[in-house]
This record gives structure tokens, sequence and C-alpha cells, in this order.
């Protein structure tokens, strides 16, 4: 079993910055790519960020330039830096994650329980 433990939403105010952290853990033989997504009531979930094992990052255009992902690759956890932030990021946060539980098997996608952010004054 792999589990992905997400951490750091919280309610904060426009302008401020959290810090999100997804730690996976169990049978990991490997990882691939680690990101963020955003769920906002009565949207579709959308993609956030992502990080690829080599370290090359990709954006939504609505974050580019406040938010910063990061991993840690020794300790399988990835993380978001969320910086200047506004009302319309407010949503729940769900990391994901592209697993091998063995050498030779498939990617299995992974995703966390989510966590909420909140923008507000």
């Amino acid at each position: 079993q792999v589990q992905l433990v997400e951490s750091g939403g919280g309610l904060v105010q426009p302008g401020g910055s959290l810090r999100l952290s997804c730690a996976a853990s169990g049978s990991i033989f490997s990882i691939n790519t680690m990101g963020w997504f955003r769920q906002a009531p009565g949207q579709e979930r959308e993609l956030v960020a992502t990080s690829t094992t080599g370290g090359r990052t990709n954006y939504a255009n609505p974050v580019k330039g406040r938010f910063t992902i990061s991993r840690d690759n020794a300790k399988n956890t990835v993380y978001l830096q969320m910086n200047s932030l506004k009302p319309e990021d407010t949503a729940v946060y769900y990391c994901n994650a592209q697993i091998r539980s063995r050498a030779y098997t498939s990617w299995v996608d992974y995703w966390g329980q989510g966590t909420q952010v909140t923008v507000s004054s």
C-alpha cells in the first residue's frame, strides 16, 4: 500500500504565504512525477504544478511567479511554497504522485486526501 499525506493548509490573508508538504510512504520502489492539483467549490480539479524526478517543473499560468514546487527525493516528499496568495487561490489542494511499487511494473497514480487552503481577510 502507498499513502500520500499532506500538511500545511489553513487560513491566510490575501498577500500571505503558505507552504504545503506531501510525503509518500509505503510500498515504494520508485517515484516519477509528483505534483499538486486544486479544486475549488463547484469547479473541476485543475493542475497547479508538477515536478519530475530530474527537477523539471511545470506551472499553471495563474500561479506562475507566485508558487514554487520542490521535492526531496530522499524523503519522497514534495512541497509547494505559495506566496502572494489571492482569494481565487482558495481551494482544496491535492498531492499527486506516479509510483511504482516494484521494478518493471506500471506507474500508478496516487492521491492525497486533500488539504484546505482559504485566502480571506
